[in-house]
């Protein structure tokens, strides 16, 4: 049988096809617009989602026999606001992960509230990318909007209510909402109440890899499909890049460089670090997992190559980097602010350290080392709360570059372990759509049958020394530059293309 992973992406979205024994047929994507009506926002036109998939599924199984298609799943940009009235239409553009206009009701929650109670309504405290500010900022701003709520989703779930007619949403996904009670898998009364939103406007929530219904008849008449086709769940899109890089287990840690970057470590029991820099969420297997989430990663190496340096070139720019852990000058990646660990949505990206010799070699090196660096900041809290990570498997866009693997090994001095394909969220989908449709007993077992590990990159003793030197260096940097982020004024227009 055949397996759609569908990764809906900030930029565009991804589709895979995959057999049942785990190797890929087909790839396709198709790209939509990102809006920025105003500083800060981030929207998105939830519609575009739809036309694009459909449009993307029929090339997908164009070569195929559509007949052997039997289930549907997602990864998916997560934290975003979709909201629909009594019938069936969006209110307003969704509200993206990426968007910096809650700010207020950000430190309503994590100030008024209390991260102390936030945490232990969640395991969670509040971040501006999450949906519960976002939810308060629309009944604050857009109160006859508000009113009109009926059904309150994520950007991946609306796909499943146009594909299946099912209200729904997976554990995975629903944690980054600060809407979920994490350790018990319900929803939080208490938050609810707090946003002013009943359980009636809240999806039915199921595992990763449930079957949440059927394709609809008259989508799989135009599909070509059976009626019989699954759509299954899915997960957020880092628990199904974790899943497609078979980051499935105790103690299992994945690395991805894609616009924003993750650092997930997966756990088969329930885990908080007492500061909650870190997210705790369910994962897609159906354990749960920890996560650090960086802002900006692969999108300040576009944002350097393509805005500044004017070229298309990612690989040429780093053939002349050749000193590694000796470079003066750093970068701090916050571009759109930051999440984990310093949830400051007022921080912001720069360059320290030039002087008149500095070369556009150093300042590329700077701009990958420090994307490293911030993602290790959130291993740093992995590491102080006694979990031993010692090699993490990789994915991303940024994961095609081997000189920028070779820093994660080193700065974070671990073993990184590259994957067969790096399809991340895509292949997590098609995966779970697998499971769902019982083509394997549980999420594990998938994952283990179809990842294959072909390459490893070990850290060098000598380079990771200068590495921690150079790491200790880094950290005193945003702690000295945080009063000067919050005069800055108004946050600038976040920017992700």
């Amino acid at each position: 049988m055949l397996y759609i992973g569908v990764d809906l992406g900030t930029s565009a979205v991804k589709l895979l096809l995959m057999d049942g024994s785990g190797r890929i047929h087909k790839v396709v994507s198709r790209e939509y617009p990102l809006y920025f009506p105003h500083p800060a926002w981030s929207e998105q036109n939830p519609e575009d989602w739809f036309t694009a998939s459909m449009d993307g599924m029929k090339e997908l199984t164009s070569e195929c026999d559509k007949s052997q298609v039997a289930g549907i799943s997602f990864g998916g940009q997560m934290h975003g606001l979709v909201t629909l009235d009594q019938a069936d239409e969006v209110i307003r553009p969704a509200i993206l992960w990426n968007d910096g206009r809650s700010e207020k009701e950000t430190d309503y929650l994590n100030q008024t509230i209390g991260k102390e109670k936030l945490s232990a309504y969640t395991a969670n405290i509040a971040f501006t990318g999450f949906t519960a500010p976002k939810i308060l900022w629309m009944k604050r701003n857009e109160p006859e909007n508000f009113a009109r709520i009926c059904r309150i989703m994520l950007p991946k779930d609306y796909l499943a209510y146009r594909l299946s007619g099912s209200f729904c949403t997976d554990y995975s996904d629903a944690s980054g909402m600060l809407l979920l009670d994490v350790a018990h898998k319900c929803w939080s009364e208490e938050m609810m109440e707090l946003c002013g939103i009943t359980r009636k406007q809240l999806p039915d929530l199921y595992e990763s890899y449930e079957v949440v219904g059927n394709l609809k008849e008259e989508l799989a008449k135009e599909l070509g499909f059976s009626q019989d086709v699954k759509i299954i769940a899915g997960a957020g899109d880092n628990a199904a890049a974790a899943v497609g890089t078979g980051t499935v287990g105790e103690g299992c840690c994945n690395i991805s460089l894609g616009t924003s970057g993750t650092i997930f470590i997966s756990s088969e029991s329930f885990k908080v670090d007492c500061n909650n820099a870190l997210h705790s969420f369910d994962h897609a297997d159906g354990h749960f997992h920890l996560m650090g989430c960086m802002l900006s990663a692969a999108s300040c190496n576009k944002w350097w190559m393509e805005e500044i340096l004017k070229t298309k070139e990612f690989s040429r720019e780093q053939e002349g980097i050749v000193k590694l852990g000796e470079n003066h000058v750093f970068y701090l990646p916050y571009l759109m602010g930051e999440r984990s660990p310093h949830n400051d949505p007022r921080a912001r990206a720069c360059f320290i350290g030039m002087t008149m010799d500095t070369s556009r070699e150093e300042m590329t090196q700077a701009v990958l080392e420090g994307v490293v660096y911030g993602l290790r900041d959130s291993l740093e809290v992995a590491r102080s709360l006694g979990i031993r990570i010692d090699r993490t498997k990789i994915c991303g866009g940024g994961a095609k570059s081997p000189l920028w693997k070779k820093m994660v090994a080193n700065i974070m001095n671990v073993k990184v372990d590259v994957v067969e394909n790096e399809e991340g969220p895509a292949l997590g989908g098609a995966i779970l759509a697998a499971v769902g449709c019982k083509e394997y007993p549980d999420v594990k077992t998938a994952a283990d049958s179809i990842v294959k590990v072909t390459e490893t990159i070990e850290p060098d003793g000598e380079l990771t020394e200068k590495y921690e030197k150079q790491y200790s260096k880094f950290r005193q940097m945003y702690p000295a530059l945080k009063a000067v982020f919050q005069n800055l004024g108004e946050i600038g227009r976040a920017s992700c293309r």
